[in-house]
């Protein structure tokens, strides 16, 4: 069992000059900075210690980077064995072993109807330098500029590749004529999209799951109309949904898999997989300096295969569910807990004022239905902030910031997660009890 808070520790005072100096030197944007006001020092599995030697569960996880949780043995063996050879660390686009490695053990994860007629493409290390290089591939290959985005999930796209063209479509049957008319163009004369970007699971936009029966029909239609699609699993992928990617819950075949974020081991690494006959028009990537760093490669292949060889991804769906199920008894007793959903170890519970009035848009639309709560992004940031109280490390999500996250890494144990719920539980009772005497707790 972890425990939150470990004993003081005079020979490692703490640091609050880092915290004061960060705000000073860097920009005020929203980071993790601001949210997580600690000096992490060492990390292990979910564990994370501060400078002042206060423990944290890390329910983040590096935004879903962290497959293994922390420094996991397998990984950090893996860089020291490149770093030992005496291997080049920078060799773009360069055959190696190690590249070779990582290509072997990817395709030995993709599903099979996908590996037989794929084709891997490295772009820079960002998630966003993966989407911005699919879409270059897509759009050099059907001629077309546009592109239509399901979910309206935060991709990492910049602004331009969006084309006004989003849509959240969660049920099949009343969603495929909108479906159809986008596809086949807004306006008459208007040429189809050049491909349709589906998130399997809105992770920012508050961890919504996307219907599988809606997913087959998206694939159906856009076959039918030869629009490439291009599955984001940036987030979702290397088990985190409790299948090694979360297209396998629906059983379709995409034309393009986005990759990212866990697939470098937690280490920056993005690649593109498509469909071999997509690549016949061009290079479609562009140039870049870091494709496939050695040491990410190296670390990816460790992760990869270390999930793959325990069964990580099915361990995933059966945690993910227990723990969907005890926070759906929690839901029950606290009034300002307007959902809770999510897939395997990707889980999301949204907030709404139960005494306000107004209309309330859900996590992933932008209009409610009128009478009911309106989202809450005040009390999720007073749970996430209570939680980090109690030692437990979460997110937040949607739109309206009004979802709290919890992306746990896959290797964390049965104890680990009665933990991280016991804090969770706690931090929303005690903000939920705060409200209804009509106060919300302050930060730290």
């Amino acid at each position: 069992m972890e425990h939150a808070e470990g004993p003081e520790h005079p020979e490692r005072p703490a640091r609050p000059g880092f915290l004061r100096r960060q705000p000073a030197r860097e920009p005020a944007a929203r980071t993790y900075a601001r949210a997580l006001p600690i000096v992490p020092v060492r990390a292990r599995g979910l564990t994370i210690e501060g400078a002042d030697g206060r423990r944290y569960l890390d329910c983040l996880s590096g935004a879903g980077a962290l497959a293994l949780g922390h420094n996991h043995p397998v990984v950090l063996e893996a860089i020291r064995k490149v770093l030992d050879s005496g291997a080049p660390l920078h060799a773009p686009d360069l055959a190696t072993p190690v590249r070779d490695a990582f290509v072997a053990e990817l395709f030995r994860t993709l599903p099979p109807e996908f590996a037989g007629h794929a084709r891997v493409r490295f772009c820079g290390p960002g998630e966003t330098d993966a989407m911005e290089a699919a879409l270059r591939l897509v759009r050099a290959a059907t001629g077309r500029t546009a592109v239509l985005h399901l979910t309206g999930s935060h991709d990492g796209t910049s602004a331009e590749d969006q084309a006004g063209a989003e849509g959240v479509w969660p049920d099949a049957e009343l969603a495929a004529p909108g479906a159809e008319s986008a596809l086949d163009g807004p306006e008459p004369g208007t040429p189809r999209p050049a491909a349709v970007i589906l998130d399997p699971v809105g992770g920012a936009d508050g961890v919504v799951p996307v219907c599988d029966a809606w997913t087959r029909r998206v694939r159906r239609l856009t076959t039918g109309r030869s629009v490439p699609l291009i599955a984001d699993e940036t987030q979702t992928g290397v088990g985190r949904t409790g299948t090694f990617w979360a297209v396998e819950h629906s059983g379709i075949t995409p034309d393009v898999m986005v990759l990212s974020k866990a697939v470098g081991g937690s280490l920056p690494l993005s690649v593109v997989v498509h469909r071999d006959d997509l690549g016949a028009g061009g290079p479609g990537t562009g140039q870049g300096t870091f494709h496939g760093n050695q040491l990410a490669l190296a670390a990816g292949s460790a992760t990869l295969a270390h999930v793959r060889e325990n069964a990580l991804a099915p361990r995933a769906a059966t945690l993910g569910a227990r723990m969907l199920d005890r926070l759906r008894d929690l839901a029950r007793d606290v009034a300002c807990v307007r959902d809770v959903r999510g897939r395997g170890l990707m889980i999301g519970v949204e907030f709404a004022d139960p005494e306000a009035a107004g209309p309330s848009p859900s996590a992933d639309a932008d209009s409610g239905t009128p009478g009911t709560p309106p989202p809450a992004s005040e009390l999720a940031d007073s749970v996430r902030r209570a939680c980090l109280r109690r030692g437990l490390i979460v997110g937040l999500g949607s739109r309206h910031r009004n979802v709290v996250r919890l992306l746990p890494p896959l290797t964390i144990s049965d104890e680990q997660a009665a933990a991280v719920l016991d804090r969770l539980g706690d931090a929303v009772q005690a903000v939920n009890r705060a409200h209804r005497r009509g106060f919300v707790p302050p930060g730290r």
